[in-house]
């Protein structure tokens, strides 16, 4: 990648004054961080760099900023392997492969800088001077990822190219200190705060790109095409591409909606289904947050993955399956592209709120396959199975629900409590905060939070009137907890 981007970029960016320097959580004006990427792709290698304005809300004079390398857990020797032994067969489809993300510099407001970490994932900017509080810095990073061969978040699958998580991505600071991530493979190990992005992606002229945020160009030269993208107030960014694409596109509630599909004998009926869950979510939740919705199959060895603005959607899936894989990740859009948690502790305040979302989707969708009683009856029956199998095998089992993604014992254990107890954790507090207040607290839930950061207390806090609250803050504290069956 050209030396040169740096200074270039340099001027897009004006100094900007810190309107809000609280903590993640809080609501109020705030200004975003920015990032700026220039990326190409060719033969399994994306060449980039990127230039960051980060601003120190820390209160603090700062001496570095950290990144996570989310890249870095595809390289051989990984501490923490991005795929865990449940999954190794169908993600790596053609045998074990490995990947990795090389910092080749650092510059802009940096002095210094080396990757650090617990697992090679974090990148140490050093300042060549201190940055006060309220004050902004840009740094300057370019790298080369190498992606595996790999049906997963970041790599190449058998007919696509999913670059999810593939550039370095700040740390949230809260508490005193940089959240730094480690890769676990069971459930989705991010965490960020929402930024501006500005991003422009080169790859053969053969590929069909999809991508979160609004495409503003294409400019095709010779055997490739450049593409440049637009997203704002979002927690990530990701692109899919490959050369089978068929797309198809419609509107819902003012929102572009766009399904990227190689394998889908019933796409046109797919995408009706996106568009009916994007209209259901915003009408019971407020307005989808970005101007554009891209959902896209892909070798995926799990079900979907939700990202700002785009879904993967895997390919081994049909019917109805793809269909309720397709409802819950749009969902994300609204619990965890907009209202942000830290899913390394908190997985079921996104995973359960998006499963219960789902399930209030088909509610109010008869014959769409399912309905909320099956999908409700069947993530108990599921949860309580699993409680049981536990108790013969181990004389009970840990049901907690604040953990660690690390702490989990399995994906089984993590999918009963983060998905399906989660699920039902939701419907206790629908009971006990009553029909109207439910649904008016989640609209202030997401109206408050929405680019923001949120904790189960702000959920509780969320619904109106004192007794809500209390009987909101009883229900969570009772199940996360740890019920043993429910």
């Amino acid at each position: 990648m050209r030396k040169w981007l740096c200074f270039l970029l340099a001027a897009m960016f004006l100094p900007v004054p810190v309107l809000f320097s609280g903590c993640a959580g809080q609501t109020g004006a705030r200004v975003r961080d920015e990032y700026v990427i220039e990326a190409a792709y060719e033969d399994g290698t994306l060449t980039a760099a990127q230039e960051v304005l980060w601003h120190n809300r820390t209160g603090a004079d700062a001496e570095y900023v950290l990144f996570n390398l989310y890249g870095n857990a595809y390289r051989e020797g990984a501490k923490y392997a991005p795929v865990s032994r449940s999954f190794t067969a169908s993600a790596y489809y053609a045998g074990r492969s490995y990947g990795n993300m090389e910092i080749t510099s650092v510059s802009g407001d940096a002095g210094g800088w080396e990757v650090c970490g617990e697992d090679e994932n974090i990148l140490r900017a050093e300042f060549s001077e201190s940055v006060p509080a309220g004050e902004s810095a840009r740094i300057c990073i370019e790298y080369t990822l190498t992606l595996a061969r790999v049906n997963h978040r970041t790599g190449i699958a058998r007919r696509s190219v999913n670059l999810g998580n593939f550039y370095p991505v700040l740390c949230v600071y809260e508490e005193g200190a940089f959240a730094e991530c480690v890769y676990d493979s069971c459930g989705d190990p991010f965490y960020s705060e929402c930024a501006d992005y500005s991003v422009t992606f080169t790859a053969g002229a053969q590929y069909a790109v999809a991508a979160s945020g609004e495409c503003v160009s294409a400019t095709l030269s010779g055997a490739k095409k450049t593409y440049e993208y637009a997203l704002e107030n979002a927690r990530d960014f990701a692109i899919v591409l490959g050369e089978d694409y068929t797309v198809l596109q419609t509107n819902a509630r003012g929102v572009n909606v766009m399904y990227y599909h190689y394998a889908d004998e019933n796409a046109a009926d797919t995408l009706q289904l996106i568009a009916d869950a994007v209209t259901y979510f915003a009408d019971t939740f407020g307005k989808f947050p970005y101007k554009t919705y891209t959902a896209v199959q892909t070798g995926f060895c799990y079900g979907g993955m939700e990202y700002p603005a785009l879904a993967m959607l895997s390919d081994s899936l049909s019917g109805e399956e793809l269909g309720y894989t397709a409802v819950h990740e749009t969902a994300h859009q609204w619990w965890y592209a907009a209202v942000g948690s830290d899913q390394r502790t908190y997985a079921w305040l996104d995973e359960g709120l998006a499963e219960y979302s789902s399930a209030l989707f088909y509610g109010a969708h008869e014959g769409r396959g399912y309905t909320f009683t099956s999908l409700f009856e069947g993530a108990r029956a599921a949860y309580n199975a699993f409680c049981s199998v536990q108790k013969q095998l181990f004389g009970g089992a840990d049901t907690s629900m604040n953990r660690r993604l690390g702490e989990y014992n399995s994906e089984l254990e993590y999918v009963n409590i983060a998905y399906h107890k989660g699920m039902m954790l939701f419907d206790s507090l629908r009971a006990a905060v009553g029909e109207k207040r439910f649904f008016a607290g989640l609209k202030n839930y997401y109206a408050d939070f929405s680019g923001g950061i949120a904790r189960p207390e702000h959920l509780a806090a969320s619904f109106s009137g004192r007794a809500a609250k209390k009987a909101a803050q009883s229900v969570i504290r009772a199940y996360t907890a740890g019920e043993p069956s429910l």
